[in-house]
């Protein structure tokens, strides 16, 4: 995992649940080519088609509240979507991302220091970002090790495999 991610941030609100970000209308689907296929269509019908690798999500409180599905992690990271970074996250969406090796990172307020289109340049390790549009420094919390660890190594199953 690269410790500066620089890519084009897609701005959302508050309490973006996972029906939001997956539907559960499409949860049969198993396969990420296809699941990203309706990534964010809750909130953003274009992003599936906008979004390229390296992009970022900026969101409010709340990221990820709802259900429990994985979709909505899986989604994200199959849509190419490098980091995403928000006020809160809901605690079951934060274990999911974290287990698929999709890094989240906190930020306090950013949801109003970043406007969508934004090119962010953000400091994993270090726990900042920087907004090459504004040229604003926003710190955020620092990832875990132990949670820098599994996404490192390509989320828990992979290592968990590499440790036998």
């Amino acid at each position: 995992m690269k410790n500066i991610i620089t890519g084009r941030a897609f701005v959302y609100g508050n309490n973006i649940d996972t029906d939001q970000i997956y539907p559960g209308r499409y949860l049969e689907s198993v396969d990420p080519q296809d699941i990203k296929n309706h990534c964010l269509e809750g909130v953003d019908e274009k992003f599936a088609e906008e979004v390229r690798e390296g992009d970022i999500v900026v969101a409010g409180t709340n990221f990820g509240c709802g259900s429990s599905r994985e979709h909505a992690a899986i989604s994200l990271k199959a849509s190419g979507v490098s980091v995403i970074l928000a006020e809160s996250f809901a605690r079951i969406f934060y274990r999911n991302a974290t287990n698929l090796a999709l890094p989240l990172m906190i930020c306090k307020d950013i949801s109003k220091k970043v406007k969508t289109r934004d090119i962010l340049e953000v400091h994993v390790r270090e726990g900042y970002v920087i907004n090459k549009t504004s040229d604003v420094k926003i710190n955020g919390g620092k990832i875990p090790d132990y949670i820098f660890n599994i996404i490192e190594n390509g989320g828990i199953k992979k290592l968990f495999q590499d440790m036998r």
